[in-house]
Order: structure tokens, then sequence, then C-alpha cells
């Protein structure tokens, strides 16, 4: 069913949303791009006429109340937002009768869904070395079917919004959704956005194709690295794992971050790509600090050549041009993770490149996605998030998504 075509008159929704937003140490939100981006699908069931049931996640609670993971903390910014009142449930798995009270055009927010266990439906408190871990683990799908049910049990109708849990079977990203005939579950209109975001990428392909990979290991990108090799023309890895391959080239690299036993891995990549054609495009030279902090001295250098007591902290001038010269001409853009140590302002020049080259292209004609944490805070740090063609709210649901995995937040919806 396709939220456009439903009417959510006199019915009650239960939306899994996204509302895991950053909160400062009094509690009060520092970016509330999460809250906004789920407004068009709660702002057309409230428009309908219907009943609103909100439920999220909030930080690692690790399946036990934790106040500095209440979403109570952000209820009244979700109030504001939506425009309305907003009841409290201050236990997600005992708000039946707040949620049988619900008129037509109110809202209930409950409480963190990861205050259980059976959210994550993974057993707590027994090691997976442990002789009962198997039981243990069969016993919490069971328990996980009814949390599930519970929460079902709230509504009429079921929504998915939630593009960044869609790759977990959690119970209320997947399992709820056996719970709903297949004309009262769907996904929302940000998850919409999201699916054709990619497919985009993945089916609709204008070339070149440029791919932008950062971050800080190898290891944690590979499955993706892999699976863009047979669709990119240029593929750009930067960020902290190129460290790894100056290495692997017998580079000296002082105290740069390095995944020493991923050497060979490297190696293979470079070599994976020059048998597929593929224009891989790797940082000539950094800004080398000799601390890990804003206010480090500086030096240019190359990734080769970084002196002892010295570390990698951001691209150099040569390497950002070679990003810029791989972008520029793209017509599909895909950027997961930094440059460089962006979160400090002194190493944001080569984050910045690659923002600065992807917006020019944009205005060009490209399709471009940015996703993941870092570099969706990297474009709303620059102030350049509505000047690329999408920011995707989903980190490793994106990742797995462009891996070709099939995410269970979504099949579960779509069976």
């Amino acid at each position: 069913m396709k939220i456009d075509n439903y009417n959510f008159a006199g019915k009650k929704a239960i939306v899994r949303v996204d509302f895991n937003v950053p909160l400062d140490e009094n509690g009060h939100v520092t970016d509330d791009t999460r809250i906004r981006g789920a407004l068009p699908t709660l702002k057309k069931i409230l428009a309908d006429g219907g009943s609103l049931i909100i439920m999220s996640h909030m930080g690692k609670p690790k399946g036990k109340v934790n106040p500095k993971f209440s979403l109570s903390q952000i209820k009244e910014d979700v109030a504001k937002a939506l425009g309305t009142d907003v009841i409290f449930a201050d236990d997600c798995a005992k708000a039946a009768d707040k949620a049988a009270a619900l008129k037509p055009g109110e809202v209930l927010l409950l409480e963190n869904l990861r205050f259980y266990p059976e959210e994550e439906g993974k057993p707590v408190g027994i090691d997976k070395e442990d002789p009962a871990y198997d039981e243990a683990k069969k016993a919490m799908k069971v328990a996980q079917k009814e949390f599930a049910k519970t929460l079902a049990s709230y509504a009429d109708v079921y929504v998915n919004d939630a593009f960044g849990t869609a790759h977990r079977k959690h119970a209320s990203t997947a399992v709820i959704a056996d719970y709903f005939k297949p004309e009262d579950k769907m996904l929302g209109y940000l998850m919409e956005k999201e699916v054709q975001a990619v497919d985009n990428i993945l089916s609709d392909i204008k070339r070149p194709f440029t791919a932008i990979m950062g971050g800080s290991k190898v290891s944690t990108k590979i499955g993706i690295i892999e699976n863009l090799m047979d669709k990119v023309d240029n593929l750009i890895l930067c960020g902290g794992m190129t460290y790894t391959f100056a290495k692997a080239m017998g580079g000296n690299i002082g105290e740069s971050i390095c995944e020493s036993d991923k050497l060979d891995l490297a190696l293979d990549i470079m070599q994976k790509a020059k048998d597929k054609g593929v224009n891989l495009v790797l940082g000539t030279d950094c800004v080398a600090g000799d601390a890990f902090s804003n206010d480090a001295h500086t030096q240019i250098c190359s990734v080769k050549e970084i002196p002892a007591g010295w570390e990698g902290m951001d691209a150099g001038p040569e390497s950002c041009k070679a990003f810029t010269a791989a972008i520029l001409p793209a017509k599909t853009i895909l950027w997961n993770g930094p440059a460089g140590v962006f979160e400090f302002d002194n190493f944001t020049g080569g984050s910045r490149a690659i923002a600065d080259a992807i917006v020019k292209a944009t205005k060009d004609g490209a399709f471009s996605l940015v996703g993941g944490g870092d570099s969706v805070a990297c474009v709303n740090k620059f102030g350049l998030a509505d000047e690329v063609s999408y920011v995707s709210t989903g980190g490793g649901a994106l990742l797995e998504a462009i891996e070709g995995k099939i995410l269970p937040g979504i099949a579960a919806v779509k069976e």
C-alpha cells in the first residue's frame, strides 16, 4: 500500500520513526533533521483525521531503562514541529490505555523502544560462547514476537518511516509488520524517498558515476567498495583509510590511523580497480598534525612520507585537486564519509573541497546522494544540505542497500 493512497480518517496509526537525535548535556536537541524528515508522514496522518502513535529508539541503552536516553526529552520538540500537543507514554509496552483513548488528531509518543531487550531481540547478560546462549536466543525471539504483537495491538495501521534502522530486524522495524494486513502496512514518505534515492544510484546510473568513500577503516567499507567496483567509473577513497593504503604501498605514515592487518586487502582493492578499469583516486598528500587536536601544529606532506610523531589529519591540496577532478564531470555521485577530521575546524579542507565539487556538479545536472552520519554532518556544517540532490538519513541502512542487501524493514512491509 502507498501512503499517498491511504485514508487514515478514524484510524490509529503506529509509526516507526528514527528520532535518535543528538542531545546536549542538558538533554536539548542539537539537530532536529530527523524530526523534520518525518513530518510529511506524521502530518498526512493527522490531516486525514487519524490519530498518531510515534515510536522510536534513542542511543544504546542495551535493554535497560536509562533516563539519559528517554524520549521524554524530545517531547516538546516533537510537539513544536507538529504544531500540536503530544501525550507521552513512559513505558512503550504498557501504553494500551493511552493508545485506546486517543482521539482523531491526537498524538502519543512512546518511551524508548530499546529500554526493552526484546526490541533488538538479543539475549542480555549472556556471552555468545556460553552453552546456554542458543536457548536464550530462541527464547528471546519468542519474546520479541510478543513485544511486537503488543506494539501492534495499539493501532489499526503500521507505517515504517525509519530508514536509519531499516537494516535491522527489530520488533518495531520488521517483526511488527506480521500483525497487520498487507493493505494496512506501508512505508512513510521519508522511506519512499530513501528507497527511490538508492534506486537512482543503483538502477538509473547516469555516467560518469563517482563514489567517494571516506572514514577511518577500510574493513567497515569493504562490502560496499567491492559492490561499487562493478558500477562506478571513479572511486575516491579518502579519510583515515588513506594511510592504510599508503602503508601498504611501503610508505611511512608516522602516527596516522592504520589497519595494519588490512594491508593485503588494500593492495587487493587497488588491483581489482585496475582489472575492472575503475579510476581509483587515493590521496597523495595530507595535512599532518603533531597532535590529535584542532590546535596542532601542521605541515603538508606526502601520505607516504609523514614524519615520526605526526599524523595525517586531512587531505592535502594536491589530493583535493584530484578529488575535485573526479567529481566535477560526474552525473551520478555518492558520498559516504569525510576526507579528514572535519570535526576540528582547522581540518575541514578536504571534506569542504569534496562538498563544494559535489554542489557544483549537482548544479550542472548530476544526481548527488550524501549519506552516512559524518557526511550528513559535513554538509550540514557547511550549510550545503539544500544544494545536493538528496541527503540520506540512513548510515548503515544506506550502505547495506547500496551493497545490494535486502533491508528487513522494507521487505517486511512489502511482503
